[in-house]
């Protein structure tokens, strides 16, 4: 086994994604060989390649009838359900293509080039991350190389959590708890 250097940020990202998603295993050791690394690492400032897919078009199912009615939950007229992965996240990518989420039940974590974001440890954070009981947090990392669905601009359900895409922007909101955040270039906002 051989030592790979990596820069801060990425461990910083790998251990915040574990403690969000309740994965262990982050470790900056890893089996190959060694890549040789400026004395000062930046990340890189060019977009990600990614696969993208079209989300599936789904029939509407038909309407309950009876008294289970009220007591089911409510999904935005015309919601599209995505479905989560075997690892229970969903990824989204926004029309403009500007910005990346990763939703579980539990969280939503997107990354985007922020017009105003705060600095994390002297680098400007890329993304944010908020929980489904409301707590936020700014970091600086990278999805990688996800298959991330574009969203159109409509309603959208994935995980726990209805997601409103609109031209300015995209509003994450937690089913069970009402918290969540919008999330556009220009500003970040959580309820």
């Amino acid at each position: 086994m051989q030592r790979l250097t990596i820069g801060r940020a990425a461990v910083v990202l790998c251990c915040t994604l574990a403690a969000s998603t309740g994965l262990g295993g982050c470790s900056i050791w890893t089996d190959g060989k060694p890549i040789a690394v400026p004395a000062n690492p930046t990340e890189p400032m060019v977009p990600t390649p990614r696969p993208s897919r079209t989300p599936p078009t789904i029939e509407p199912s038909p309407t309950p009838t009876g008294p289970q009615r009220s007591e089911m939950p409510t999904s935005p007229p015309g919601s599209q359900t995505l479905d989560p992965n075997a690892q229970g996240y969903v990824f989204i990518e926004t029309k403009s293509g500007k910005t990346r989420c990763q939703i579980s039940r539990t969280a939503v974590g997107c990354e985007a080039q922020f017009a105003h974001p705060p600095v994390k440890d002297g680098v400007p954070a890329n993304g944010v991350n908020v929980t489904a009981d409301g707590n936020v947090r700014w970091l600086v990392g990278n999805l990688g190389d996800i298959p991330a669905v574009t969203l159109d601009y409509r309603a959208y359900e994935a995980a726990g959590w209805t997601i409103a895409a609109a031209e300015s922007g995209t509003r994450f909101t937690n089913d069970r708890t009402g918290h969540g955040m919008f999330v556009s270039i220009e500003r970040v906002e959580s309820f």
